[in-house]
């Protein structure tokens, strides 16, 4: 999904569970968006994962996430990280 859509959403219903997680923490809800990022066993859904833990601060648990996603926690900003999980789901 085009990452400006997903930010112009008015609400998650609807969207896939990995992009409404990611509406959800566009939106400042971390736990609800963590909820939903748990709830899918996919490498992306991993890849979602991290990306929050990383948000949060948990650079380890993010780590775990990225390996179990196939990837390596990047070196771009959380926005650029959103932007291309947003376009890749």
């Amino acid at each position: 999904m085009d990452p400006a859509a997903l930010a112009r959403c008015e609400s998650a219903e609807g969207l896939a569970p990995l992009l409404a997680a990611l509406w959800w923490d566009a939106r400042g809800d971390w736990t609800r968006a963590h909820e939903l990022a748990q709830s899918v066993d996919t490498p992306d859904g991993a890849w979602v994962h991290a990306y929050l833990h990383r948000k949060e601060g948990d650079l380890p648990n993010a780590d775990y996430w990225y390996r179990r996603a196939g990837r390596r926690r990047p070196a771009a900003t959380l926005a650029e990280e959103w932007a291309e999980i947003a376009a890749a789901l």
